[in-house]
């Protein structure tokens, strides 16, 4: 099911079917007394009366033969979170109970919290993000749409149409539905045309193909992908929000569009899955995408490299040995360890093409993170306490979790190579997320303050959380857009 959202000056009484009416944690509905359904106000308490005992969020009574009322109880101490949560808990009710058309009124928005203009903006963004679906592969359309009007009588609700959520909204879409391809449509040369198109929202778009890519010598990103009959690519997207030329914001994102494991392959059993091992990558096209539709006041670029990895005749194999875009030498002991390969060479250009304020990257890196934090945090490793204190600030936000994890020169013994530089993968056994995340600090050369988020475990969910239900996540956008919002705008 979908939301459709509208809103209509004053809707006539005798044409709503289904109220819906916030109140408190008594069942208490705000602003009854100014409603225009106050002549049933003795009714609808009679009846809340008889329900109060019931632990539910919502109640839902005939008014009369033609008409339903819903209650939806609020509670008075709430954050936006909390907010986005109750939204998203609605949207399940009606749907759980086939509720195609509902309306709010707004005296009684108005008066449910007349502390926060964003309340109700906070609330539908909420159910709308609960609502998403994929479905684009189904050949018989099943998806009904929800209707949820609101009366209104003035330009108070116009706020409704805010940029902040809608912006945020079609930007997690995007991520979203770039993860939840499958990898025969989605793959590196499909991706990088789909970015082309995001020039029209105001974003410059520059791809580097495998020759120009070559000419770089980004041996480490062309190594991962030379076994797929595809193409590799790097691809920068840029947005000037300011007039100034201040340095920008920098997101970086593994775009492994499927991963086989290379040569050293992975088990059969759910490598269905690694369709989303460009997740990272997804995210900072979305978190790009809103800042072009919100027109954030800041400089930002995304970088995203692109690739398949493939056991083709033309694979990398194990014990390559490749010289990376920084100049450091790599041996590739497991080609299974191929995210850090593409970020390598990314990391090492952002820093030195645009010399950016920070660098966060984004990955669906290690199992071993999913071991460590399992599906309620994403890894956080960083060289620097300010943006690691901003970024789980952010998260927690949002409800986008985040938790560090350490990094520490001890750990680099574990990954200096004999025949190389380094070499891509711990064989000695354990702190597999660390390692990896001590792999692509050594391709910050400048001392770049610089996060890592593995979120392995957040990217994509069977069971769904509070506010998705199942499948692509697109955990990632909404926590750096309020990094940004709380501390670079």
């Amino acid at each position: 099911m979908s939301i459709k959202i509208s809103f209509k000056k004053s809707i006539p009484l005798k044409l709503i079917k289904n109220y819906v009416l916030f109140c408190n944690e008594e069942f208490k509905i705000f602003g009854l007394d100014s409603l225009s359904i106050k002549n049933h106000s003795k009714f609808i308490k009679k009846t809340v009366l008889s329900n109060k005992s019931k632990k539910t969020e919502h109640l839902m009574f005939n008014l009369n033969s033609e008409q339903k009322i819903i209650l939806i109880k609020i509670d008075q101490k709430r954050s936006a979170l909390d907010n986005e949560k109750n939204g998203a808990k609605f949207f399940n009710f009606l749907k759980n109970n086939m509720i195609l058309n509902s309306t709010f009124l707004e005296k009684n928005i108005r008066e449910t919290d007349k502390r926060n203009d964003l309340f109700f903006n906070e609330f539908l963004h909420g159910a709308q993000l609960k609502s998403y679906k994929f479905a684009k592969y189904k050949s018989k359309n099943e998806n009904r749409i929800i209707e949820i009007n609101i009366s209104t009588f003035s330009n108070y609700l116009s706020l409704n149409k805010n940029d902040k959520f809608n912006s945020l909204l079609k930007g997690t879409i995007l991520t979203k539905d770039l993860v939840s391809e499958p990898g025969n449509v989605l793959h590196p040369d499909e991706y990088a045309k789909r970015l082309i198109q995001l020039k029209k929202y105001g974003l410059k778009v520059v791809v580097y193909d495998k020759k120009k890519l070559k000419k770089l010598k980004m041996n480490a990103l062309l190594g991962v992908g030379q076994g797929s009959i595809r193409g590799s690519y790097l691809v920068t997207i840029e947005w000037k929000g300011l007039k100034n030329n201040s340095k920008p914001l920098a997101f970086v994102g593994k775009g492994v569009c499927f991963d086989t494991g290379g040569i050293s392959l992975k088990p059969a059993k759910f490598m269905e899955d690694m369709t989303y091992d460009m997740a990272g990558s997804a995210v900072v096209v979305g978190l790009m995408k809103n800042f072009a539709l919100r027109k954030a006041k800041i400089n930002a670029v995304g970088v995203v490299g692109l690739v398949e990895n493939m056991p083709g005749g033309n694979a990398q194999r194990p014990g390559d040995i490749v010289k990376s875009y920084s100049g450091k030498t790599i041996e590739v002991l497991n080609t299974d360890a191929e995210g850090r390969l593409v970020l390598a060479d990314a990391l090492t250009y952002t820093e030195k093409k645009f010399k950016p304020k920070f660098i966060v990257d984004l990955a669906t890196l290690t199992g071993a993170i999913i071991v460590s934090l399992g599906s309620e945090y994403a890894g956080l490793f960083s060289n620097n306490d300010k943006l690691s204190k901003q970024l789980i600030s952010a998260g927690e936000k949002v409800n986008e979790k985040l938790w560090r994890m350490p990094l520490h020169k001890n750990f680099d013994k574990l990954i200096d190579s004999k025949n190389a530089d380094m070499q891509n993968i711990n064989y000695v056994g354990g702190a597999g997320s660390t390692t990896a995340a001590q792999f692509l600090q050594r391709f910050i050369l400048n001392k770049t303050p610089w996060a890592h988020l593995d979120i392995a475990g957040m990217a994509f969910s069977k069971y769904g959380g509070a506010l998705n239900s199942g499948g692509a996540t697109g955990y990632g956008v909404r926590l750096l857009n309020q990094l940004i919002e709380d501390h670079y705008e």
